[in-house]
């Protein structure tokens, strides 16, 4: 099987990253695993399983989306071999069909977002956006099956894309593994990362994009109570823009409170697990989410999270249980920034009850979102196809 994806480490940069990473570990328990993936400035030949592709030199300065067909075509020459492939974000879906085309063998996509609801991908790509949602349209309504990752996820694709066949949409749910996520008592990191661990503070991992909301959760911040710190964890910023108003942002909000601190690089897994344990809440400003691992990783640390009701954020955060949902509707930003600052205010005046919603997450994750299951129900859908091609 040819599991294709832009990203694979140590090149993960976000959720759907980190779902293949995780997803191909444990899916090689199970079947064969020929992971097929962006890399450096040249093709590098398969090693443990895992070969790297490159754009195309020919194509360096002319807009990515075309660069990364280029990509794809290379990853949909090296699958010859493979009985089945499955493709992973629209970065690779298109290596995927030409695979099902050029070989006959099934093809399998996770959708871990879709670009027509991404509008703002516009602004990145230009009219690379027109050929990303192509290339994801194309894949998406001639493949053999197609992974949900939650069922507000097929909802959105079937909304979208109303000519594919319910019948070939599955939801299999993120994951998350939770013997490398669980609380660290330890504190080393909180200290380098410039906290005082002696007053609590709210974390926010992730990049720095429309999607995610961050700016909303940097004007939230001017309302949270002012003995609460704030740590951002986020990087990688889309476009130059989104990277300026999001300086400023952060510069304003230094203005106004201490104990804002904004940490850009990536940092080592450990130091985000221990980040996240000793948060009094974890936040999720996004305003459009499939699923959203981190907040998986979060719950994992034991951290109850605070996050924006959108997509598939409520099947993973039980609202009063494991942490505290907020409306979000794109035209009234005010009051869901209103609502974020509300919701993390009750928790950090609550430590009792913040520490009672970490530990019910963390029970929840353990015994509903572990890696082992998802693969096991991936590899399903791989043999159901299997045997009725």
């Amino acid at each position: 099987m040819g599991l294709l994806s832009r990203e694979y480490p140590p090149d993960v940069y976000g959720g759907a990253g980190v779902h293949v990473e995780f997803l191909a570990r444990e899916l090689r328990r199970l079947v064969g695993v020929e992971v097929h993936a962006w890399g450096g400035g040249t093709p590098a030949p398969a090693q443990d399983g895992v070969e790297r592709h490159a754009a195309w030199p020919l194509l360096d300065g002319v807009n990515d989306a075309l660069r990364t067909f280029s990509v794809d075509l290379s990853m949909a020459a090296a699958v010859g071999g493979c009985e089945l492939v499955h493709s992973h974000t629209w970065y690779a879906n298109l290596a995927g069909h030409l695979a099902k085309l050029l070989y006959g063998i099934p093809h399998v996509m996770t959708a871990h977002s879709l670009e027509p609801l991404r509008p703002w991908k516009a602004e990145q790509l230009g009219g690379g956006y027109a050929l990303s949602s192509w290339a994801e349209r194309t894949a998406i309504e001639a493949a053999d099956a197609v992974v949900a990752v939650s069922g507000a996820m097929r909802e959105d694709i079937l909304r979208c894309y109303p000519a594919l066949d319910p019948a070939r949409v599955r939801v299999v749910h993120n994951g998350i593994d939770t013997a490398l996520y669980r609380p660290d008592p330890g504190l080393d990191a909180v200290r380098r990362a410039g906290l005082d661990p002696q007053r609590p503070y709210v974390v926010y991992v992730g990049r720095i994009t429309r999607q995610k909301g961050v700016p909303h959760l940097l004007r939230a911040a001017r309302h949270v109570a002012p003995d609460a710190q704030l740590l951002l964890c986020a990087g990688a910023p889309d476009t130059p823009e989104i990277d300026a108003e999001f300086r400023a942002l952060f510069e304003e909000l230094r203005a106004l409170r201490d104990g804002v601190v904004w940490l850009p690089q990536m940092l080592p897994r450990p130091e985000v697990v221990q980040l996240l344990t000793h948060a009094r809440a974890f936040v999720c400003p996004s305003v459009y989410e499939p699923l959203g691992i981190v907040n998986l990783e979060a719950l994992a640390c034991g951290t109850a999270v605070v996050a924006s009701a959108v997509g598939g954020i409520p099947e993973v955060v039980d609202d009063g249980v494991t942490g505290l949902l907020v409306p979000y509707e794109a035209s009234r930003p005010e009051e869901f920034e209103r609502g974020l600052a509300a919701a993390l205010d009750a928790l950090l005046a609550d430590p009792e009850r913040a520490r009672r919603m970490g530990a019910a997450g963390r029970e929840r994750t353990v015994r509903e979102f572990g890696w082992d299951a998802v693969a096991r129900r991936t590899a399903a859908v791989y043999e159901q196809l299997q045997h009725t091609s």
